[in-house]
């Protein structure tokens, strides 16, 4: 559903917010090796939310990736989805018709409408600050070890 690069941009921002609750910049090495990403790869995913303005990207020997801390508890999932791959998910046809609407739907249009929309509600109100609680607790993880 998400590309390949959403997933690893919504991993990488859960394990920016879980370090900065301890006052923390991780670097792209950890980032990277934490969420089980190739460092290029989400070094050019990490940029893309630093330009967005959701983590901070700080240069230098104590530098790193950080999200503020009155900020992370605003950050929700939809705004990574969007700064990555854009609002395609919520506008696109679920058989990938160009053609597909209300008018003119496609066989799955309606039921897919239902899951789209349940989709982006669940984005909508899911803060990324509470999904690194629940991996800070030990309740969800993002990688397997």
């Amino acid at each position: 559903m998400f590309s390949k690069a959403c997933e690893y941009g919504i991993r990488a921002t859960i394990y920016i917010a879980s370090q900065t609750a301890n006052g923390a910049r991780v670097s792209l090495k950890e980032i990277a090796e934490k969420i089980d990403s190739p460092e290029a790869f989400t070094a050019k995913i990490l940029q893309q939310l630093s330009r967005s303005g959701i983590i901070d990207s700080v240069k230098g020997p104590s530098g790193g990736f950080a999200i503020r801390r009155r900020e992370v508890k605003e950050v929700r999932l939809i705004e990574i989805v969007q700064a990555i791959d854009g609002n395609q998910i919520f506008e696109g046809c679920g058989l990938g018709l160009t053609a597909c609407s209300e008018t003119e739907p496609c066989p799955v249009h309606f039921e897919f409408k239902v899951i789209r929309d349940g989709l982006q509600k669940m984005l909508e109100e899911a803060k990324i600050h509470e999904l690194s609680e629940s991996m800070i607790q030990g309740f969800t993880f993002l990688k397997r070890n």
